[in-house]
């Protein structure tokens, strides 16, 4: 099976860049309706009914099993269209780029990269690659993390794509710390966007935030690096929406993305973990509002709220990674 998805891959690199716009978004389309199908038939632990999980605790408590439903579907479809887009951006103009994403900032944003650097607490929504783009351009610099995958070749070639958009990538091997060469990164040149998509994590520095009225496990990142040099924390979202004529011909596609960010002050009186807690509670509380409000491309198919955990195997993965350090 990952031999057939390396294969699959390896051929999206190579060709999606050169397909027509509408056939991409067409095969992607069809492809999450196809994955999205034969998951929700087969039940179980798939990646579709996890969604299904997490997207019934972000949905108002009065939306129906078949609201739920279709709201997966939906998801799946931003989800792999978020791929389309990812392997055809090295066709994309630099004008398409820009046309592609709409900001909605304060102006502090602005007036925090003029000082220096920025943190953004993140999550897995809409086209991470592409908002990267438009932020080296419109914003700053964009340094990050990023998780290296299997097969090496591949990681290797989107890293170098990335970096050919203007992003500085700091490589992350599984269960590799990599904190401080992101702080050492941080503090050489700048100013920088340092966006780290913090909401999962299952290790032992993991923090247990309120999500829309759940329980879920988010990263202390974020919250920590700006504690360690000293940086404002912003929140925010990335989600779809569909181009008017106008600016759908200067995009070069059909979708847009909006890129939403908020500050989130460092709370007062508090220092060390107990500061990087609170800091990382606060962005949660922030983010979950407007993660709800669109949630369709939240692309989070793996098991985030405690109530999903198996928590005897995350106590033994917990207790062997403290045994490690």
């Amino acid at each position: 099976m990952r031999t057939r998805a390396d294969a699959l891959y390896r051929i999206a690199w190579r060709h999606a860049h050169a397909l027509p716009t509408p056939l991409g978004y067409g095969l992607s389309r069809a492809g999450a309706d196809a994955v999205w199908t034969v998951q929700r038939l087969r039940r179980g632990r798939t990646g579709v009914d996890q969604l299904e999980k997490n997207l019934a605790r972000l949905l108002p408590a009065s939306a129906t099993a078949a609201q739920v439903r279709r709201t997966s579907r939906a998801g799946m479809r931003s989800y792999m269209r978020y791929f389309y887009e990812a392997f055809a951006l090295p066709g994309v103009r630099e004008e398409q780029i820009l046309a592609r994403v709409r900001p909605e900032l304060p102006p502090q944003v602005h007036t925090d990269l003029k000082q220096g650097s920025i943190v953004l607490a993140m999550s897995h929504m809409g086209n991470w690659d592409l908002v990267g783009a438009w932020a080296c351009r419109r914003l700053a610099t964009v340094l990050t993390v990023a998780e290296r995958l299997e097969p090496a070749d591949l990681f290797d070639q989107f890293v170098a794509f990335r970096e050919r958009l203007g992003m500085r990538i700091i490589g992350q091997g599984r269960g590799e710390k990599v904190f401080d060469r992101l702080v050492a990164a941080a503090r050489d040149g700048g100013p920088y966007v340092i966006p780290l998509l913090a909401d999962r994590d299952l290790s032992a520095s993991g923090v247990d935030v309120d999500l829309c009225g759940h329980t879920a496990r988010f990263a202390a990142g974020p919250a920590a690096l700006a504690e360690r040099l000293d940086l404002p924390l912003y929140t925010g979202t990335m989600h779809y929406e569909r181009l008017s004529v106008e600016r759908r011909r200067a995009a070069g596609s059909p979708w847009g993305l909006v890129l939403t960010l908020r500050e989130v002050p460092r709370p007062p009186g508090l220092s060390g973990r107990e500061l990087i807690v609170a800091h990382t509670r606060a962005w949660a509380a922030v983010m979950g509002p407007m993660l709800a409000e669109h949630a369709v491309d939240w692309h989070m198919l793996q098991a985030v709220f405690d109530a999903d955990l198996d928590h005897e195997r995350l106590a033994r993965g917990h207790a062997a990674q403290e045994g490690r350090e």
